[in-house]
């Protein structure tokens, strides 16, 4: 019985760890794919369009990777990474017309990325050891971690910084995979739980103008009213 048993968990670490090992190819797809259109929407050539598609894919799990103690990254140890990150970068280079008559295709695919490397980074996290809180926040940093590259590169402000619901919705994600750990809850269910809720705070930001209270910015004083008055 004893040994059954040991053979059930074996089968089950081994059917989850292909499961988050999808979603993780998944997450490196989508946000390939948004640093590809974001190169053709910027005139890079073929290049310039592989080079911000694979640096883009990869941001986030090598982040998440080097931050718990798994070096190599697995997007240096496992072909597919890049594999998957020049067919996408290809698929914007060639089919840019196709992607961009998708609504917002760049902030569609970003939001499918944060969704899918949110959920994966905390799981993955969790399964190293960390506590849940930091967890995470890991997850969110690997979420959040592909948008800023892309940014960066093609000389934006991180989306990050400016976005409704952004850095919110990957730690909203997160969080209820955290819970779900802590609760015991079956892996699978929960994250894609909260992969859902992700992208959909995302899509609501995105269509809706959802965000977070602004800071006002301070009332000019009195004499500096007065001297522009003057002018």
């Amino acid at each position: 019985m004893a040994i059954l048993e040991s053979l059930m968990v074996f089968k089950e670490h081994i059917a989850v760890g292909t499961f988050l090992a999808a979603l993780d190819l998944g997450g490196t797809l989508v946000f390939a794919l948004s640093g590809g259109v974001a190169g053709v929407k910027r005139r890079l050539d073929l290049f310039g369009v592989l080079v911000l598609a694979v640096a883009v894919g990869n941001a986030g799990g090598m982040t998440r990777d080097v931050l718990i103690g798994v070096v190599p990254p697995a997007a240096m140890r496992d072909w597919r990474y890049l594999a998957v990150s020049l067919l996408a970068g290809l698929a914007a280079f060639f089919w840019a017309p196709v992607l961009d008559r998708m609504w917002s295709s760049v902030l569609l695919f970003d939001a499918a990325g944060l969704a899918l490397f949110a959920v994966v980074g905390t799981q993955t996290a969790l399964a190293h050891g960390l506590n849940p809180v930091m967890a995470a926040l890991l997850g969110m940093v690997t979420g959040i971690g592909g948008g800023m590259v892309r940014d960066i590169l093609v000389t934006e402000i991180p989306i990050v910084l400016r976005a409704d619901l952004y850095a919110v919705a990957a730690l909203a994600a997160a969080a209820v995979v955290a819970a779900g750990h802590v609760l015991h809850l079956p892996s699978p269910p929960v994250v894609i739980a909260g992969a859902v809720l992700c992208f959909g705070l995302r899509l609501g930001a995105i269509r809706y103008g959802w965000h977070l209270p602004v800071a006002r910015a301070p009332r000019p004083t009195g004499a500096s009213v007065n001297r522009n008055d003057q002018h």
